[in-house]
């Protein structure tokens, strides 16, 4: 007994020192130069804008929820960034602006990731040989400390989600007795660590999903053990449940909460949110308006879409392009308030009005472009881009056009005779003469058009993006109502912004310049991203042996899993080594994790980029250590016992000088190259471009 007891500390003792070491490593490679460069780099230039809107309480729009921004805001804010400076693009120098402490902020939440993955991986092998070999593959990665060492997005996401794993694993894994006060703060951590993930971006959706199945596997083997009564089974479920489903989504609409607390000023992202959701933000042209709550003739109007992230109906002086139907001027949708949104609604047939004569449902009108003083248009020619529409033109001169300017006004689920009302009522507006509707598709028009969005005629009149609100609507000659009768609800609000934000993320597209890739080129360190330029560059690029190492190790773990399983069934062995099965099943998670935060992105849509396959590399690189310690337990098998122990450290020897120098041939990459670029020969990187592809 005392043996055993020696042996359990001097297990405890070796760990805990590999864990220190692992730790003096990371804070050595993480915080290095990490003030450098003095300017803004990559992505710096949005989040480091949203910090500052944070900190002025600026309203905006972004395609993420707001956990990471504000997080990255509050640093600033504590460590005297006053919120002033620009942010305008890559490469501005900071000159005087505190921008270190939210560097450093950043920088600390992805160190973090890398002795989580050290205690991850250690809880699921019990092997502290695993735990050190996958913790130095990710502490080693080049492109991880470039990722983490700057103010954005993935290192918060990073740390959340690999805090979501370590949490799920201590509970799964029984570190605590169950129910005793250690176990329900394990399972408080993971709930809390799974909101924050989903929070910062919506890819934290995969890990929920990976720890549901976790959750999931834990229950039907509590269920299974006959040892135990049902209703403990139920004790779990209900645990489960209230810490991990209903925690979270708590945290979640309170950040939200916050957010929109916070942020109650007018900002440039107004536009993409509707009219009563604007008029709650303080310097807002709906903030504590009065204006007519009907519509009448003569009035002038803004017209906004009501779909998700939807712009004002919008035209100018510039004429369709030769090829795009016809050359008439050009109509769009245009998601920032401008006096070109502005239009006048007026009878079909009559210059003289009747003095407060309200539009009513199922009245025809005439729309003229204020600025322009041209009518809204359509006819028998093809959208721009969607060619089964009609195009939608402004037409005349000084008012006066054709049969063709001509429209039906109607309210959505209201009898004809309804009166027409602002922000409330909503709208279609049916051509009299093409039986088309109005309707934007969402499509973003060329240069030609400073990219707005496509307008358009459809045919088909139950179109889901034909309905319009009348937004400003001034006229003089009608009393005025406060917009606070359309004030929303904080629930009205919170779900608006998550369909803002889906449909924002779901037509994101790449930059003019911008370099996106494909998820086929990112396991293969294909092609990397700048995030530096000029003198003093920094490249995003993966480490290129632990990458690579990483694909070899996981076609080995199926080659492994499926040979052990075929010599199960055929009864080679009756069942595996406890040690074995663990890192097996280890493997076995780890390698669900790499698929759940890899394949998804094959379907996405939108624009991508290299820097989307980082929380997959972490599962990988967990799954190659412990892969190789597996692989290197079955030495004594292989080899005499005299000869065993010198291949086995000659082994890890070989590992890890590979990795240290490997890091060390491409630690400038995130570190900070001066001088010619690869492609020259007297460049002191030109011997690393391993791949053509490579731009460093």
């Amino acid at each position: 007994m005392a043996e055993k007891v020696g042996y359990i500390h001097k297990s405890y003792g070796t760990t805990a020192t590999l864990f220190a070491i692992v730790c003096l490593l990371t804070v050595t490679t993480r915080f290095y130069k990490v003030e450098e460069p003095d300017h803004v780099c990559w992505d710096e230039t949005h989040f480091g804008k949203m910090a500052s809107w944070y900190i002025n309480r600026t309203f905006f729009f972004d395609v993420h929820p707001p956990l990471g921004k504000m997080l990255i805001g509050l640093s600033g804010y504590l460590t005297g960034y006053d919120g002033t400076f620009a942010f305008d693009k890559p490469g501005d120098k900071y000159e005087n602006a505190s921008y270190v402490g939210m560097r450093l902020f950043c920088t600390s939440l992805g160190a973090s990731v890398v002795p989580m993955a050290f205690l991850t991986v250690n809880q699921m092998t019990s092997s502290p040989t695993a735990a050190l070999f996958s913790s130095l593959l990710i502490l080693f990665d080049v492109g991880l400390i470039t990722l983490t060492q700057y103010i954005l997005l993935d290192p918060i996401l990073l740390c959340f989600m690999m805090g979501s794993i370590l949490g799920a694993i201590k509970v799964s894994y029984n570190t605590a007795d169950e129910f005793s006060p250690r176990w329900w703060i394990w399972l408080i951590f993971t709930g809390t660590m799974l909101a924050c993930c989903c929070s910062v971006k919506f890819v934290g959706l995969f890990v929920v999903l990976l720890v549901g199945l976790i959750t999931i596997a834990d229950l039907w083997n509590i269920l299974g053990d006959l040892t135990k009564p049902v209703v403990d089974a139920v004790k779990h479920l209900c645990a489960r449940a209230i810490c991990l489903i209903a925690l979270p989504i708590c945290l979640y609409i309170c950040f939200f909460y916050i957010h929109l607390t916070v942020l109650n000023r007018s900002g440039n992202g107004d536009g993409f949110y509707s009219s009563a959701f604007q008029s709650q933000l303080i310097g807002n042209s709906l903030y504590n308006a009065s204006m007519p709550h009907q519509v009448a003739f003569g009035a002038v109007i803004t017209l906004k879409n009501q779909r998700a992230g939807g712009g004002y109906l919008h035209s100018h002086f510039h004429l369709y392009p030769d090829g795009m139907g016809a050359r008439q001027q050009q109509i769009t949708t245009y998601t920032h308030k401008d006096d070109n949104n502005k239009w006048m609604i007026k009878k079909y047939n009559a210059e003289e009005l009747s003095e407060g004569e309200i539009v009513r449902s199922g009245d025809l009108v005439r729309l003229e472009h204020v600025a322009t003083r041209r009518n809204l248009h359509s006819h028998k020619e093809q959208a721009p881009i969607t060619k089964k529409h009609f195009q939608v033109t402004g037409y005349g001169e000084n008012g006066t056009g054709d049969a063709n300017d001509v429209w039906r006004i109607l309210i959505k689920g209201a009898k004809d005779g309804t009166e027409v009302t602002a922000v409330t009522a909503k709208l279609k507006l049916v051509h009299y003469l093409q039986s088309c509707v109005l309707t934007t598709t969402g499509k973003q028009l060329p240069k030609w058009a400073y990219e707005q969005q496509e307008v358009s005629c459809s045919a088909n009149l139950r179109d889901a993006y034909a309905l319009w609100n009348v937004e400003e609507n001034i006229y003089d000659k009608l009393p005025n109502v406060n917009f606070e009768v359309y004030a929303p609800s904080f629930w009205e609000r919170f779900l608006e912004s998550h369909a803002v934000m889906f449909q924002g993320n779901a037509g994101l597209k790449p930059k003019e310049g911008e370099i996106t890739s494909r998820p086929w080129q990112w396991p293969i360190n294909y092609r990397g991203q700048f995030f530096s330029g000029a003198q003093y560059r920094i490249y995003l690029l993966g480490n290129p042996v632990i990458w690579w190492s990483n694909l070899v190790f996981i076609a080995l773990f199926l080659i492994i899993f499926f040979v052990n399983a075929v010599k199960q069934e055929r009864g080679y062995f009756k069942s595996f080594s406890e040690p074995n099965k663990m890192k097996l099943k280890a493997c076995a998670w780890l390698f669900l994790g790499w698929l759940l935060h890899y394949v998804p992105f094959w379907a996405m849509g939108r624009v991508l980029y290299f820097h989307h396959y980082f929380p997959a590399l972490l599962f990988s690189s967990m799954l190659t250590g412990i892969l190789m310690d597996y692989i290197l337990d079955q030495f004594p098998k292989l080899f005499h016992e005299q000869h065993t122990h010198f291949v086995y450290h000659t082994c890890i020897g070989i590992f890890l000088s590979v990795v240290l120098y490997s890091f060390y041939l491409f630690a400038p990459l995130a570190y900070g190259m001066n001088g010619p670029s690869s492609n020259e020969p007297n460049s002191t990187m030109h011997g690393l471009k391993w791949m053509e592809t490579w731009e460093f």
